[in-house]
Protein backbone atom coordinates (compact mmCIF):
# COMPACT_ATOMS: atom_id res chain seq x y z
CA UNK A 1 0.00 0.00 0.00
CA UNK A 2 2.97 2.41 0.27
CA UNK A 3 2.90 2.74 -3.43
CA UNK A 4 -0.89 4.39 -3.26
CA UNK A 5 -0.05 6.27 -0.21
CA UNK A 6 2.52 7.89 -2.06
CA UNK A 7 0.96 8.36 -5.41
CA UNK A 8 -2.00 9.98 -3.38
CA UNK A 9 1.17 12.08 -1.81
CA UNK A 10 2.60 13.36 -4.97
CA UNK A 11 -0.82 14.43 -6.19
CA UNK A 12 -1.64 16.56 -3.29
CA UNK A 13 1.90 18.39 -3.68
CA UNK A 14 0.89 18.75 -7.47
CA UNK A 15 -2.21 20.26 -6.44
CA UNK A 16 -1.08 22.70 -4.19
CA UNK A 17 -0.07 25.63 -6.47
CA UNK A 18 -3.47 25.56 -7.70
CA UNK A 19 -5.51 25.59 -4.50
CA UNK A 20 -2.56 28.37 -3.64
CA UNK A 21 -3.62 30.37 -6.76
CA UNK A 22 -7.45 30.35 -6.31
CA UNK A 23 -7.28 31.09 -2.89
CA UNK A 24 -5.03 34.18 -3.88
CA UNK A 25 -7.83 34.87 -6.60
CA UNK A 26 -10.53 34.80 -3.99
CA UNK A 27 -8.81 37.12 -1.44
CA UNK A 28 -8.06 39.59 -4.45
CA UNK A 29 -11.82 39.66 -5.35
CA UNK A 30 -12.90 40.22 -1.50
CA UNK A 31 -10.57 43.09 -1.36
CA UNK A 32 -11.85 44.65 -4.50
CA UNK A 33 -15.25 44.22 -3.24
CA UNK A 34 -14.33 46.09 0.03
CA UNK A 35 -12.10 48.52 -1.83
CA UNK A 36 -14.94 49.54 -4.01
CA UNK A 37 -17.96 49.45 -1.88
CA UNK A 38 -19.39 52.53 -0.90
CA UNK A 39 -18.09 54.59 2.41
CA UNK A 40 -21.47 55.88 3.82
CA UNK A 41 -21.85 57.71 7.07
CA UNK A 42 -24.20 59.97 8.65
CA UNK A 43 -23.03 63.96 9.98
CA UNK A 44 -26.30 65.66 10.09
CA UNK A 45 -26.35 69.33 10.56
CA UNK A 46 -22.72 71.21 10.40
CA UNK A 47 -21.16 72.02 13.80
CA UNK A 48 -22.95 75.27 15.01
CA UNK A 49 -18.86 76.82 15.17
CA UNK A 50 -18.68 76.43 11.64
CA UNK A 51 -21.62 78.85 11.14
CA UNK A 52 -22.45 76.95 7.66
CA UNK A 53 -25.08 75.76 5.85
CA UNK A 54 -26.07 72.24 5.06
CA UNK A 55 -26.68 71.98 0.97
CA UNK A 56 -27.29 69.03 -1.62
CA UNK A 57 -26.02 69.88 -4.94
CA UNK A 58 -26.64 68.04 -7.72
CA UNK A 59 -24.25 66.42 -10.44
CA UNK A 60 -24.47 66.03 -13.73
CA UNK A 61 -25.43 62.46 -13.85
CA UNK A 62 -28.07 63.29 -11.81
CA UNK A 63 -26.36 62.09 -8.04
CA UNK A 64 -26.87 64.06 -5.24
CA UNK A 65 -23.94 65.36 -3.44
CA UNK A 66 -24.04 66.23 0.50
CA UNK A 67 -22.11 69.19 1.95
CA UNK A 68 -21.62 72.08 4.32
CA UNK A 69 -21.39 75.69 2.96
CA UNK A 70 -20.04 78.54 4.90
CA UNK A 71 -20.65 81.58 3.21
CA UNK A 72 -17.88 84.67 4.55
CA UNK A 73 -18.52 88.36 3.95
CA UNK A 74 -15.73 90.12 1.99
CA UNK A 75 -13.38 89.32 -1.32
CA UNK A 76 -11.01 87.12 -0.18
CA UNK A 77 -12.39 83.79 -2.18
CA UNK A 78 -13.66 80.24 -1.53
CA UNK A 79 -12.12 77.02 -0.60
CA UNK A 80 -13.36 73.77 -2.07
CA UNK A 81 -12.16 71.14 0.76
CA UNK A 82 -12.36 67.33 -0.48
CA UNK A 83 -11.60 64.49 1.86
CA UNK A 84 -9.43 61.24 1.06
CA UNK A 85 -11.02 57.35 0.39
CA UNK A 86 -13.22 55.92 2.29
CA UNK A 87 -13.59 59.50 4.41
CA UNK A 88 -16.14 62.04 4.35
CA UNK A 89 -16.26 65.42 4.29
CA UNK A 90 -15.67 65.82 8.86
CA UNK A 91 -12.02 64.80 7.89
CA UNK A 92 -11.57 68.25 6.43
CA UNK A 93 -13.59 70.36 9.01
CA UNK A 94 -10.36 71.55 11.30
CA UNK A 95 -9.14 72.97 7.96
CA UNK A 96 -12.74 74.69 7.10
CA UNK A 97 -12.73 76.18 11.07
CA UNK A 98 -9.42 77.81 10.04
CA UNK A 99 -9.87 79.03 6.68
CA UNK A 100 -13.59 80.28 7.46
CA UNK A 101 -12.03 81.95 11.13
CA UNK A 102 -9.61 84.23 8.33
CA UNK A 103 -12.65 85.09 6.34
CA UNK A 104 -12.45 82.44 3.45
CA UNK A 105 -15.54 81.38 2.10
CA UNK A 106 -15.97 76.96 2.65
CA UNK A 107 -17.61 74.39 1.12
CA UNK A 108 -16.62 70.89 1.96
CA UNK A 109 -18.59 68.07 0.03
CA UNK A 110 -18.38 64.09 0.61
CA UNK A 111 -17.19 62.82 -2.48
CA UNK A 112 -19.36 60.28 -4.22
CA UNK A 113 -20.13 56.90 -3.07
CA UNK A 114 -19.05 58.43 0.54
CA UNK A 115 -20.12 59.87 3.75
CA UNK A 116 -23.80 61.17 2.53
CA UNK A 117 -23.48 61.38 -1.29
CA UNK A 118 -24.81 58.87 -3.42
CA UNK A 119 -23.06 56.44 -5.51
CA UNK A 120 -22.80 52.70 -6.06
CA UNK A 121 -19.18 51.96 -6.17
CA UNK A 122 -15.57 54.38 -5.04
CA UNK A 123 -13.95 54.64 -8.38
CA UNK A 124 -10.45 56.16 -6.87
CA UNK A 125 -10.98 59.22 -8.75
CA UNK A 126 -12.82 59.39 -11.83
CA UNK A 127 -16.65 59.32 -10.71
CA UNK A 128 -15.84 61.24 -7.58
CA UNK A 129 -14.90 64.16 -10.27
CA UNK A 130 -18.64 64.54 -10.96
CA UNK A 131 -18.73 65.72 -7.06
CA UNK A 132 -15.75 68.04 -7.47
CA UNK A 133 -17.31 69.54 -10.94
CA UNK A 134 -20.78 70.38 -9.14
CA UNK A 135 -19.05 71.80 -6.07
CA UNK A 136 -17.05 74.26 -8.31
CA UNK A 137 -20.29 75.32 -10.26
CA UNK A 138 -21.77 75.74 -7.12
CA UNK A 139 -19.38 78.16 -5.80
CA UNK A 140 -19.19 79.95 -8.88
CA UNK A 141 -22.63 80.73 -8.98
CA UNK A 142 -22.75 81.43 -5.39
CA UNK A 143 -19.90 84.07 -5.33
CA UNK A 144 -19.79 85.38 -8.81
CA UNK A 145 -16.42 86.57 -9.82
CA UNK A 146 -14.80 85.23 -6.77
CA UNK A 147 -11.83 83.43 -7.11
CA UNK A 148 -11.41 79.55 -6.04
CA UNK A 149 -9.13 77.14 -4.23
CA UNK A 150 -9.31 73.78 -3.79
CA UNK A 151 -7.52 71.77 -0.99
CA UNK A 152 -8.04 67.82 -2.19
CA UNK A 153 -6.52 64.66 0.25
CA UNK A 154 -5.58 61.72 -1.61
CA UNK A 155 -8.71 60.56 -3.25
CA UNK A 156 -10.13 64.28 -2.94
CA UNK A 157 -6.91 65.09 -5.14
CA UNK A 158 -6.82 62.58 -7.83
CA UNK A 159 -10.99 63.71 -8.16
CA UNK A 160 -9.70 67.31 -8.77
CA UNK A 161 -6.85 66.91 -11.47
CA UNK A 162 -9.52 64.06 -13.15
CA UNK A 163 -12.26 66.62 -13.24
CA UNK A 164 -10.91 68.63 -16.09
CA UNK A 165 -12.60 71.21 -15.35
CA UNK A 166 -12.75 74.48 -17.10
CA UNK A 167 -12.79 77.01 -16.31
CA UNK A 168 -9.73 76.35 -13.72
CA UNK A 169 -9.99 76.93 -9.75
CA UNK A 170 -7.56 79.52 -9.41
CA UNK A 171 -5.27 78.00 -7.03
CA UNK A 172 -4.75 73.95 -6.08
CA UNK A 173 -3.28 72.67 -3.52
CA UNK A 174 -2.92 68.41 -4.17
CA UNK A 175 -1.66 66.25 -1.03
CA UNK A 176 -0.36 62.68 -0.94
CA UNK A 177 -2.08 61.93 -4.26
CA UNK A 178 -0.90 59.23 -6.34
CA UNK A 179 0.21 59.24 -9.80
CA UNK A 180 -1.17 56.02 -11.11
CA UNK A 181 -3.71 53.63 -9.97
CA UNK A 182 -0.93 50.63 -10.31
CA UNK A 183 1.27 52.36 -7.94
CA UNK A 184 -1.47 53.28 -5.63
CA UNK A 185 -2.35 49.84 -5.57
CA UNK A 186 1.38 48.17 -5.81
CA UNK A 187 2.58 50.61 -3.18
CA UNK A 188 0.00 49.48 -0.52
CA UNK A 189 0.35 45.98 -1.56
CA UNK A 190 3.77 45.69 -0.38
CA UNK A 191 3.61 47.90 2.99
CA UNK A 192 1.37 44.64 4.14
CA UNK A 193 2.71 41.76 1.92
CA UNK A 194 6.30 42.96 1.78
CA UNK A 195 8.33 43.56 -1.65
CA UNK A 196 6.56 40.28 -3.20
CA UNK A 197 3.36 42.40 -2.29
CA UNK A 198 3.61 44.10 -5.38
CA UNK A 199 3.64 41.33 -7.99
CA UNK A 200 -0.21 41.20 -6.60
CA UNK A 201 -1.03 44.48 -8.15
CA UNK A 202 -2.30 43.31 -11.61
CA UNK A 203 -5.13 40.71 -9.35
CA UNK A 204 -6.50 44.39 -8.46
CA UNK A 205 -6.28 46.36 -11.10
CA UNK A 206 -7.94 44.12 -13.83
CA UNK A 207 -10.98 44.09 -11.48
CA UNK A 208 -11.70 47.26 -12.87
CA UNK A 209 -13.21 47.15 -16.25
CA UNK A 210 -15.38 44.22 -14.42
CA UNK A 211 -16.19 45.72 -11.21
CA UNK A 212 -16.22 49.39 -12.13
CA UNK A 213 -16.57 49.99 -16.28
CA UNK A 214 -13.08 51.92 -16.29
CA UNK A 215 -9.42 51.05 -17.21
CA UNK A 216 -6.36 51.51 -15.09
CA UNK A 217 -5.69 53.97 -18.37
CA UNK A 218 -8.49 56.42 -17.04
CA UNK A 219 -6.31 56.53 -12.99
CA UNK A 220 -3.60 58.47 -13.85
CA UNK A 221 -3.15 61.81 -12.08
CA UNK A 222 0.04 62.03 -13.58
CA UNK A 223 -0.79 62.71 -17.39
CA UNK A 224 -3.13 65.23 -15.91
CA UNK A 225 -1.10 67.44 -14.51
CA UNK A 226 0.61 69.41 -17.06
CA UNK A 227 -2.97 70.17 -18.67
CA UNK A 228 -4.17 71.94 -15.26
CA UNK A 229 -3.59 75.48 -15.98
CA UNK A 230 -4.01 76.86 -12.14
CA UNK A 231 -0.90 77.07 -10.02
CA UNK A 232 0.01 73.78 -7.72
CA UNK A 233 1.28 72.97 -4.48
CA UNK A 234 2.38 69.18 -4.36
CA UNK A 235 2.35 68.43 -0.51
CA UNK A 236 3.66 65.33 0.43
CA UNK A 237 5.02 63.77 3.75
CA UNK A 238 8.56 62.34 3.60
CA UNK A 239 8.13 58.88 4.92
CA UNK A 240 4.58 57.89 3.21
CA UNK A 241 4.76 55.14 1.59
CA UNK A 242 1.36 54.64 0.52
CA UNK A 243 1.86 57.20 -2.06
CA UNK A 244 5.99 57.68 -1.89
CA UNK A 245 8.08 61.05 -1.69
CA UNK A 246 9.81 59.99 -5.06
CA UNK A 247 6.06 59.24 -6.71
CA UNK A 248 5.04 63.36 -5.27
CA UNK A 249 8.29 64.54 -6.66
CA UNK A 250 7.40 62.73 -10.32
CA UNK A 251 3.84 64.68 -9.40
CA UNK A 252 5.70 68.20 -8.94
CA UNK A 253 7.88 67.73 -12.42
CA UNK A 254 5.05 67.04 -14.22
CA UNK A 255 2.51 69.98 -13.59
CA UNK A 256 2.87 72.95 -15.23
CA UNK A 257 4.00 76.46 -13.48
CA UNK A 258 3.62 78.25 -11.47
CA UNK A 259 4.14 75.24 -9.05
CA UNK A 260 5.77 74.43 -5.87
CA UNK A 261 6.23 71.45 -3.67
CA UNK A 262 6.41 71.14 0.43
CA UNK A 263 7.63 67.88 1.91
CA UNK A 264 6.10 67.44 5.70
CA UNK A 265 9.30 66.15 7.30
CA UNK A 266 8.56 62.89 8.91
CA UNK A 267 4.91 62.89 7.87
CA UNK A 268 3.47 59.46 6.48
CA UNK A 269 0.03 59.10 4.67
CA UNK A 270 -1.80 61.11 7.48
CA UNK A 271 -3.97 63.99 8.02
CA UNK A 272 -0.73 66.31 7.06
CA UNK A 273 -2.46 69.41 8.96
CA UNK A 274 -3.28 67.78 12.27
CA UNK A 275 0.95 66.39 12.10
CA UNK A 276 2.00 70.46 11.83
CA UNK A 277 -0.60 72.72 12.57
CA UNK A 278 1.47 75.44 12.32
CA UNK A 279 3.51 74.68 9.26
CA UNK A 280 0.58 73.74 7.53
CA UNK A 281 -1.08 76.63 7.83
CA UNK A 282 1.88 78.84 7.27
CA UNK A 283 2.85 77.00 3.91
CA UNK A 284 -0.34 76.45 2.31
CA UNK A 285 -2.33 79.87 3.56
CA UNK A 286 1.06 81.47 2.01
CA UNK A 287 -0.16 79.37 -1.28
CA UNK A 288 -3.31 81.12 -0.93
CA UNK A 289 -3.18 84.10 -0.23
CA UNK A 290 -0.40 84.50 -3.67
CA UNK A 291 -3.50 83.26 -5.84
CA UNK A 292 -6.37 83.90 -4.81
CA UNK A 293 -6.15 87.57 -3.26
Amino acid sequence: MAWYSNFFTIRSLIRLPLWLALGVAAASFAAGEMLSRPARARLGAPPIELKADSVVLRCAKGLRVAGWFARRDGELGAILLLHGVRGNRADMLARAQWLAALGYSVLLIDLPAHGESEGNRISFGLREAEGVRAALAFLRQELPGQRIGVIGVSLGAAATVLAHVEPAPDALVLESMYPTIEEAVADRLEQRLGRPGRWLAPLLTMQLPLRLGISPAQLRPIDAMASLQAPVLVVAGSEDRHTTLAESERLFAAAGEPREIWVVQGAAHVDLHDFDPDGYETRVLGFLRRHLH
